[in-house]
């Protein structure tokens, strides 16, 4: 009988031990209060970064697994991140697309699977399967663009018997931020341009002609090359950019210093903003040649997802959304909008190193 004993002793230890296995394998995917999927488009850009350290080190902090992926602007590999990701069963899904419109299917299969989807930043389009929009007031943040121009080539001043020479650029076409940054941007100019002091030699101003594919900072340079190449010789001179973001603002740059500008009498650097407060470009601004940024401050919009994601985890309701400006084609997405701060020479050090968003020794300051 002590034998016996001894044998079913030994079975239910080990069956024990087989159970705790079982478990810690399980605990892998869903320890602690559940298990999040994060998809950012890429880790080739500085924000990109921030971004999702942002979140995922909120969530962290809370007790949620993150399974944090970049896509390296591949559709195709985003779409196998978030199929693989429905398949470990995550509890919601925060997505910040390359293409807006190409996720359907995935969102399909995220909302039979009752998984709640929060579009981050980008507006996932075409879509019922969208839960949550969290992002910036985009159509604030390209009136910002505008003001940058306004401001810096001191456009109220300015009359049609001498306008203002400017060349404009958009964002990705596929992505529908880089509307509302247009639309924002162009309400503001169009006066100027009404009034005849506001010009575009090369003619070029309806989106789909300035648009930047997927952001491409190269792309942009050529572009701006081909400007210069094309309409800029004699005695005209580009004043201005309309740019929607920083490595754009910073590639027009290169390829005008290529021409001459910044370095021929009567000549200056064209004015340039931007957008996402890089540390290139606020060393730029520092250095005195980009003029302007647009800083979205992606610890605010880490945090504002991560106080939704919990929200939502919680079975709670949000509240305080936005529930009449973010149409995807397919329904009002509910939207937490954010400020951006329009940061120049004169604020880096309030906006910038103050509020730790960057570092002086990250400025080589």
């Amino acid at each position: 009988m002590k034998r016996v004993k001894r044998i079913l002793m030994t079975v239910l230890v080990l069956c024990a031990a087989a159970g705790a296995v079982f478990a810690g394998g399980s605990s892998q995917s869903t320890a602690g209060k559940g298990l999040i999927g994060v998809v950012m488009p890429t880790r080739s850009e500085e924000r990109w970064i921030k971004d999702g350290n942002a979140v995922k080190e909120g969530l962290e902090k809370l007790g949620y697994t993150v399974d944090l992926q970049y896509s390296d602007d591949d559709i195709a590999t985003q779409t196998r991140q978030i199929d693989d990701m429905i398949t470990k069963g995550v509890k919601i899904l925060v997505i910040a697309s390359i293409d807006g419109s190409a996720l359907s299917n995935q969102l399909a299969n995220a909302a039979a699977a009752k998984i709640p989807v929060i579009s981050y930043d980008r507006l996932l389009m075409q879509s019922p399967n969208v839960d949550y929009y969290v992002s910036f007031d985009n159509y604030k943040v390209g009136g910002q663009m505008g003001d940058i121009l306004i401001t810096g080539l001191k456009l109220d001043q300015a009359v049609a018997a001498k306008p203002v020479i400017v060349e404009l650029f958009a964002g990705s076409p596929d992505d529908n931020n880089s509307v509302g940054f247009y639309q924002g941007a162009m309400d503001k100019l169009k006066p100027y341009f009404d009034r005849g002091v506001l010009k575009v030699p090369s003619g070029q101003i309806d989106r789909a002609v300035i648009g930047t594919l997927r952001w491409d900072a190269a792309e942009a340079q050529k572009r701006m090359e081909n400007l210069l190449s094309a309409y800029y010789s004699g005695d005209v001179v580009l004043n201005g950019i309309l740019s929607p973001y920083d490595p754009i603002s910073l590639s027009c740059l290169e390829a005008c210093k290529a021409v001459g500008y910044g370095s021929t009498p009567g000549k200056p650097l064209p004015l340039v903003g931007g957008q996402d407060c890089i540390v290139a470009s606020v060393k730029s601004i520092l250095a005195g040649e980009q003029y302007a940024t647009v800083l979205k401050d992606t610890r605010s919009l880490g945090a504002a997802t991560v106080t939704l994601v919990d929200t939502l985890m919680q079975g709670k309701t949000p509240t305080g959304l936005d529930t009449k400006s973010y149409h995807n084609g397919a329904k009002i997405v509910p939207s937490l909008l954010l400020d951006s701060v329009i940061v120049t020479k004169d604020n880096v050090q309030k906006d910038v190193i103050d509020t730790g968003y960057h570092t002086a020794a990250e400025l080589g300051l």
